[in-house]
């Protein structure tokens, strides 16, 4: 994105820590496609200022990928033309934050927009191959609640949220699905960490030749085609798997091949010019995706969000932070979050508002026009009042819990209360984005209070459930985890025939 350095983008990070052409009207009207199960009815009172026109949504979620992993976030060595065109059209949070540092559970609290520790799924660090739940059939999800005001609901890549046959994306909201229902899949093979196929189209599992970025966005793109032409505003779910493991480029089928029948972890696999090829291969597709919204000419009213479910793996780049994927470190947690929608939001903004995943539903729901059920207030905020100039930026209370090395996290303003096994810390994560500086013997009353409101916040949350998967890393798999290994409470570990995803 012309004028944005690496220099400039960590600065800020530390600082602040096309008319439509659709058939007909695009009118508020429920559409129930029979022979799947009735979303719970929105007990929200229906906002009398609904849009006569109601905007696209287009969410785009990688796995896996790091806050600085894009050229819009400072990554010198990676181009992202394509994501970048979002932020340039839009607004990039500085201040993203995934809602756990796992897939399963942040993806929990984006379909739900609530913390994932309300509900079991939420529990599992991330859902494995052995997990027979899913979503409670009677929750409102953000795909079910856009169907009532009459949108068509399409999710193409990964679900990751139960299996397809009983909670499945056809249960819980969409009217088709093409992809994904475990944590990961081959590139080529599309084999699941179990080494048995998992490509579906609805619930009818099938074959397809290629590299899996490749055929998502291709699918996108289809998708995209069959809304414009049906004349109904639509919600699509873009989920990629890229950048996440197994590290293959469109060359790497030998690799492939060499890995099959495992658990695709290969922990002997990757290099860093791999991993910048995956991002590039899942760029190219995104911009796939930009340029058929603009041929259809629905780009202008047409919500394009760009974000991660947590933090970067072993090939990312999470500076200016510390930690990973499985930590409540900052880089664990911090993920990039790009939001533009044309006709409503000014272009190359950049927002130190403090967000998080769970903010998604609010926020997409207010911009249709309707509200999360009344039963089910959502945790999160609308941020559309922000971003459109209409309320300031404000202060906002986060609240993590990780059960491997039994870590809690709490965001503050700019403090942050950070627990990891018997090791406790107050950091002011603006000012210390490292997290280097313990401010706690310094600052007493503020550690005090912020591990007393985490306490408090806890207690109003399922328990923790020592049955529950939750996924960490050693010192044997990973060099800069040397020390790493049993936690006071250990994890459960992988039964037979498990596998983490």
């Amino acid at each position: 994105m012309a004028g944005v350095t690496r220099r400039r983008v960590l600065r800020s990070a530390a600082a602040g820590a096309a008319a439509s052409a659709l058939a007909g009207p695009r009118t508020a009207q429920a559409a129930q496609p029979s022979g799947q199960a009735a979303q719970p009815q929105n007990r929200a009172a229906q906002p009398s200022n609904q849009p006569a026109q109601l905007p696209n949504i287009v969410f785009i979620m990688a796995d896996d990928l790091g806050y600085a992993d894009v050229a819009c976030y400072g990554r010198p060595d990676i181009a992202t033309p394509h994501i970048d065109r979002i932020a340039a059209r839009g607004v990039r949070f500085t201040q993203g934050y995934a809602n756990s540092a796992v897939c399963s559970a942040t993806r929990t609290a984006l379909i739900t927009g609530r913390y994932q520790y309300r509900l079991a799924v939420g529990l599992e660090e991330p859902v494995t191959t052995r997990f027979t739940g899913g979503l409670p059939a009677d929750h409102p999800t953000l795909p079910g609640l856009l169907r009532q005001v009459g949108y068509r609901t399409a999710l193409v890549g990964k679900w990751h949220l139960g299996s397809v046959q009983d909670y499945g994306p056809l249960q819980r909201g969409y009217d088709t699905f093409w992809g994904f229902r475990g944590g990961t899949i081959d590139y080529f093979s599309h084999r699941g960490t179990d080494d048995k196929p998992d490509l579906w189209d609805s619930d009818v599992r099938i074959e397809e030749v290629g590299y899996a970025t490749h055929l998502l966005g291709k699918r996108a793109v289809e998708t995209i085609a069959a809304s414009v032409k049906a004349g109904r505003p639509f919600f699509l779910s873009l989920h990629f798997n890229a950048p996440h493991w197994p590290w293959e480029t469109p060359d790497d089928e030998a690799e492939s091949r060499r890995i099959a029948g495992s658990n695709l972890r290969h922990f002997d696999g990757g290099t860093q010019e791999t991993y910048r090829r995956i991002i590039a291969e899942m760029d190219t597709q995104i911009g796939r995706v930009l340029d058929a919204l603009e041929a259809s000419g629905v780009a202008e009213d047409t919500i394009v969000v760009f974000t991660s479910d947590n933090g970067g793996e072993r090939f990312s780049d999470t500076w200016p932070f510390t930690g990973r994927k499985t930590e409540l470190l900052e880089g664990g947690l911090r993920i990039p979050a790009l939001m533009s929608w044309p006709r409503r939001l000014k272009g190359a903004h950049v927002s130190d508002q403090p967000m998080i995943t769970m903010d998604w539903l609010p926020t997409l729901l207010a911009a249709a026009g309707t509200a999360p059920d009344a039963g089910y207030p959502s945790d999160g905020i609308d941020l559309l009042p922000i971003l459109t100039g209409q309320a300031p930026e404000r202060p906002r209370t986060l609240h993590w819990r990780y059960r491997a090395n039994a870590q809690a996290a709490m965001r503050d303003g700019n403090l942050k209360y950070l627990k990891i096994r018997d090791n406790t810390f107050l950091f002011d994560v603006v000012a210390d984005p490292l997290e280097r500086a313990n401010l706690k013997t310094r600052r007493p009353e503020d550690f005090s209070r912020l591990q007393a409101a985490w306490a408090g916040w806890a207690a109003t949350m399922l328990p923790e459930r020592p049955d529950s998967f939750t996924e960490t890393y050693t010192g044997s798999q990973l060099a800069d985890h040397f020390g790493a290994g049993e936690a006071p409470t250990p994890p459960r570990p992988a039964a037979a025939g498990e596998s983490p995803r």
